[in-house]
């Protein structure tokens, strides 16, 4: 998935603190919002007991009968290679395999800098989309509750697809009240990358990372270093860098954001006490000089750890790929993030998976193009391109089948995942993490106090849930 790193989390390098006009232009914006269907396929969107799905045999039967292929049309966000790569590993392969099914692969770039397309919307609700769309999983509940996304429960019911055969976190994020709206596919998570060599040189155990969060501050601090003009040369660690949103450190505070019943939480106490903390280090260290720091990391072009100023940094497997390019000069190693005294380190991940819009022409072929390429087969064929790096794919087996796990740094992350957190799957997902996003940077900059500020934004999602109907 390195062209979904290029193309889709540039936010995820942004450095330390930005305006916070700035912040919220990262953050996701919610989306969503019908058309002809095959007799033998169920209800877009409808009943799981609706028709029962065509065998997975059939686009072959159709095949030897004689009958002109079918093309559908399938939507991708990605540029660079992607398209050619995924033609030659994976699109060929299918057309070989079911001979009357032709893939147009169509380029339809994201909106903003979010990870939703408004031309994919307004091309649902006009009655004319496509038949498959590569998908980012966070959105699946906000638009499968605006009716956007075709129930695909009837056809996994029939195929024999289990929720086993991917990741837990994942799977739960494919369903939204009990009906299946995709399958999943790749995924990443984070863990911490440390500097062992400021560590030596702060007068550390370059083999002993910190385990614990208040372990954390105290190398930290020891790291920290000002030139003479009084601003940093180099930090040892900022807790809104890189993939250290307030979701990330909540969770690593033993908190959550919904609780059993499926009701949010972003007021949880442990939530509170995250933002709190990502606050104390912005007044600890001053946030404009924090910021000056970031602007000049930003002017290097890469990754801020990979320039050696800094000791610590929330990050994700897809920067391994880094090494190839910036070959940093000094000793690092990656570790799971450090959590709270008293709780497990844990880790939270996210990905992309393949829908089939609500109204496609040709929902029984795109069934057999989401499955062959979100399943075992297709998965297994992209994870083998050459240039597949160290992406982690949505499927156990297909892991273990690679043996990711003999590469010691990416096995950090393999090991995590079995237990990884995903954002709740919630008709105001979007709307929730703007809100994160926002008070985050409030508090970053002593403009609210934390329990404040987190009870506006559980004031502000359970409006939005009242005002959908839910």
């Amino acid at each position: 998935m390195n062209e979904q790193k290029r193309q889709t989390r540039s936010r995820s390098k942004k450095l330390v603190t930005l305006p916070l006009t700035a912040t919220l232009a990262m953050a996701f914006t919610l989306a969503g919002c019908g058309g002809s269907q095959g007799t033998t396929a169920p209800a877009a969107g409808g009943d799981s007991k609706g028709t029962t799905p065509a065998p997975a045999d059939t686009a072959k039967a159709g095949a030897s009968s004689g009958s002109a292929p079918v093309t559908i049309d399938f939507w991708f966000p990605w540029g660079g290679d992607y398209q050619k790569d995924f033609k030659a590993t994976v699109v060929d392969p299918f057309e070989k395999k079911f001979p009357n099914i032709k893939v147009k692969m169509t380029f339809v770039e994201t909106t903003g800098q979010t990870q939703a397309s408004d031309k994919l919307l307004t091309a649902i609700a006009g009655g004319n989309p496509p038949d498959v769309a590569l998908f980012d999983r966070f959105l699946i509940g906000s638009w499968a509750a605006k009716g956007s996304l075709t129930d695909l429960t009837p056809y996994v019911q029939a195929s024999g697809i289990k929720p086993d055969d991917y990741y837990k976190g994942l799977w739960a994020e494919a369903v939204y009240k009990d009906k299946v709206y995709c399958l999943p596919w790749g995924t990443d998570n984070r863990a911490m990358y440390y500097n062992k060599t400021l560590m030596k040189e702060a007068g550390l155990d370059p083999d002993k990372p910190p385990k614990t969060l208040q372990e954390l501050d105290q190398m930290a601090e020891k790291i920290y270093k000002k030139g003479g003009n009084g601003k940093y040369s180099q930090v040892g660690f900022i807790p809104w860098m890189n993939q250290g949103f307030l979701y990330t450190q909540a969770w690593n505070w033993g908190g959550k954001w919904e609780d059993g019943n499926g009701k949010l939480t972003p007021n949880d106490p442990q939530n509170v006490k995250a933002l709190a903390w990502m606050a104390d280090y912005a007044k600890k260290y001053d946030i404009s000089n924090l910021t000056s720091f970031s602007d000049a990391m930003g002017q290097t072009g890469m990754n801020p750890f990979w320039t050696g100023k800094v000791g610590f940094v929330f990050d994700g497997n897809w920067i391994l790929n880094d090494l190839a390019k910036y070959k940093p000069n000094f000793d690092w190693g990656v570790a799971p993030m450090p959590a709270a005294e008293g709780y497990k380190s844990v880790t939270w991940a996210g990905g992309w998976s393949y829908v089939i819009p609500k109204g496609a022409k040709h929902e029984k072929e795109a069934w057999e193009f989401v499955k062959f390429v979100a399943h075992k087969e297709g998965t297994l064929l992209w994870a083998k391109r050459p240039n597949a790096g160290n992406d982690i794919t949505a499927m156990p087996a297909v892991n273990d089948e690679l043996k990711l796990s003999n590469n010691p740094n990416l096995k950090v992350f393999l090991d995590l995942m079995p237990t990884a957190f995903t954002r709740p799957v919630t008709p105001v997902g979007s709307l929730l993490w703007n809100e994160t996003m926002r008070v985050q940077d409030l508090a970053i900059h002593g403009k609210g106090d934390a329990q404040a500020l987190l009870d506006e934004v559980k004031k502000n999602v359970d409006a939005e849930l009242a005002k959908i109907g839910n």
